[in-house]
């Protein structure tokens, strides 16, 4: 028998001045949904069902940016997507442009379980998740008032927004506004220039004590973001990979992550390399991002925990078998 491992985290990028009170309540999420999946795995659930449960409840909670309190589009509505891979076969399930269904990663769950697919899209994403009885709500229950503000800004602005969990009676403490967002030409996405981005995906990675590994992401995409824009989070290899050797997901600039394939660079790494997780992990974010900004997590066959980011902090928790357990933010 191996050692297990798992390590969960709410987005890359965090404004430095995001108010404590946030930061705890963010904190407070994480250590919630790391315990529920420690609990699991004691418990002797598979690697595959304990990332569907610990992110089925990142997405429930409206502290990020997934299911519930997910990004709005330029039209004031959600489209969410979401991924699972099982590295025992490297089976895999995706979904995206989510507008009804409450938990997108169950949705994806199925995609890989239940249907000849592995990604699943928009009217047919829905039509499939009627089909098999998933829990689905209006629209309305995944917008809240503070993204209703926040689209707000973005659209005075003009542009994407990053950070939008800053809360409206906070915004210039926080440096993010109207006026301020249009003025930082040091961001781009995709080579273009924007303003700024909003990357609070959530996702998990889970290796079990039989050395299994797999990964779950989820996100609600980029705030005043174009309707049918299709960001990293559901696209196997890019925001979600699992293997034999690791788990892997990924959270940031999505274009960026998609262009240099990051989590499945990982698993190469360590297989063509022949390095271990950490340096992997590190090679990754280090040579492979270009100009873009992204963080990851990932687990290891043999019970290990990484993750790295090049981004301004990254929500984060981690905990292994052998009693270590951290939640963070910051460097």
């Amino acid at each position: 028998m191996g050692k297990w491992a798992i390590t969960i985290h709410g987005g890359a990028g965090v404004d430095p001045n995001l108010p404590e009170s946030r930061q705890e309540e963010a904190k407070r999420v994480l250590a919630r949904c790391l315990q529920l999946g420690v609990e699991a795995l004691k418990n002797n659930l598979s690697a595959i069902e304990v990332v569907e449960l610990v992110v089925r409840e990142l997405e429930t909670d409206p502290i990020f940016n997934s299911g519930r309190g997910s990004a709005l589009t330029a039209k004031g509505t959600v489209e969410m997507e979401a991924s699972i891979m099982d590295g025992r076969a490297r089976r895999c399930g995706a979904v995206s442009g989510l507008t009804t269904v409450k938990n997108p990663v169950s949705l994806a769950r199925l995609v890989m379980d239940r249907s000849p697919h592995s990604y699943l899209a928009f009217d047919g994403a829905e039509e499939f998740a009627r089909e098999q009885g998933v829990e689905t709500v209006g629209n309305d229950y995944f917008i809240t008032e503070e993204n209703i503000g926040m689209l707000k800004l973005a659209k005075e602005a003009n542009s994407i927004m990053f950070d939008y969990r800053v809360p409206l009676t906070g915004i210039d403490s926080c440096s993010v506004s109207a006026g301020s967002a249009v003025t930082d030409p040091a961001l781009s996405m995709n080579g273009l220039p924007i303003s700024i981005y909003s990357p609070e995906t959530v996702g998990c990675a889970v290796v079990d004590s039989n050395g299994n590994c797999a990964s779950a992401t989820s996100t609600g995409g980029l705030m005043n973001k174009k309707s049918g824009r299709i960001g990293d989070s559901p696209l196997i290899g890019a925001g979600t990979y699992a293997c034999s050797l690791c788990a892997v997901s990924c959270t940031g600039e999505g274009e960026a992550i998609i262009r240099s394939t990051l989590a499945r660079d990982v698993a190469a790494v360590m297989e063509y390399k022949g390095v271990d997780l950490q340096n992997a992990v590190d090679f990754v974010i280090n040579e492979r991002l270009d100009e873009g900004f992204a963080g990851l997590i990932a687990v290891g066959k043999d019970g290990e925990v990484a993750c790295k980011f090049n981004s301004n902090g990254m929500f984060r928790g981690m905990a292994t078998e052998d009693g270590y357990m951290e939640v963070a933010i910051w460097e």
